[in-house]
């Protein structure tokens, strides 16, 4: 197996409670397209982003924790870089478009040509494409976010309907809406913090049947700073020896699933 950072036993730590969410049918929202507007004004004109993520929780029956740092490009570029407690990365995941490569220089090997979403669920479990996933944590939830319709509910909630099939929370905080939750396909999302205009801490929950509950603090974000092209590539060593995305998935964290 690998010695990805990302799989460090966790112990007995538990993740937050969730936040329970509107479940009734909720009464007509008029102001849902301008209160849209508001709350995805920073996410939506994001070009670039560079952050520290420490990420925290569980994939299938696999621990997790380990700190990423991190930066997109829009539309579709994404480096990411495994932070080890000492010595090389534990990997770096470069991806421009619909291919990704994968360096692990510990262990001198290279997975090229796959999706970036796909490496990236073998190792976390979140099988989320680059631009998706640059979505989700600037608060965005997706890449293009069109509202269609909101409804209002008690206690101070609101939902609003995105095209693409994504539902937004918010719950009123003095005279704004913050944006609390989000459900998207299989997933649900919850922003429990938020510092400015961006999340702070953004938790992913997947229930699917190999679930994942994996919780990313944002430390150091930068917004729409000029990342060189070259941020988003990998020098490969010569000598690295191949490896396939199914011996990534079989050391990854959904191993057995």
């Amino acid at each position: 197996m690998w010695p990805l950072a990302l799989l460090a036993a966790l112990g007995s730590a538990c993740a937050p409670k969730r936040v329970s969410l509107p479940a009734d049918s909720g009464s007509p929202f008029p102001a849902f397209s301008e209160v849209h507007t508001q709350i995805s004004a920073a996410c939506r004109g994001v070009r670039t982003i560079t952050a520290e993520l420490s990420l925290a929780g569980r994939a299938g029956a696999e621990r997790l924790r380990g700190r990423v740092v991190s930066g997109f490009a829009r539309p579709a570029s994404m480096r990411l870089e495994g932070v080890a407690p000492f010595g090389p990365p534990a990997f770096i995941l470069v991806a421009r478009g619909e291919t990704a490569t994968l360096l692990l220089p510990r262990d001198n090997g290279v997975l090229r040509g796959a999706k970036a979403q796909d490496i990236l669920g073998a190792l976390t479990g979140v099988a989320l494409a680059p631009a998706d996933l640059q979505a989700i944590l600037t608060g965005c939830v997706l890449e293009t976010p069109v509202a269609t319709a909101g409804r209002t509910h008690p206690k101070g909630w609101a939902s609003i309907e995105l095209a693409g099939g994504a539902t937004l929370y918010l719950q009123r905080q003095g005279s704004s809406w913050v944006l609390r939750a989000a459900r998207r396909g299989d997933w649900r999302i919850d922003y429990p913090a938020w510092q400015g205009s961006f999340p702070r801490v953004v938790r992913l929950q997947s229930g699917a049947a190999a679930a994942v509950d994996l919780e990313a603090t944002i430390a150091q974000l930068e917004a729409n700073i000029d990342l060189d092209t070259a941020v988003f590539d990998v020098v490969v060593p010569a000598d690295s020896t191949p490896i396939t995305l199914d011996q990534l998935r079989g050391a990854g964290p959904l191993r057995g699933q």
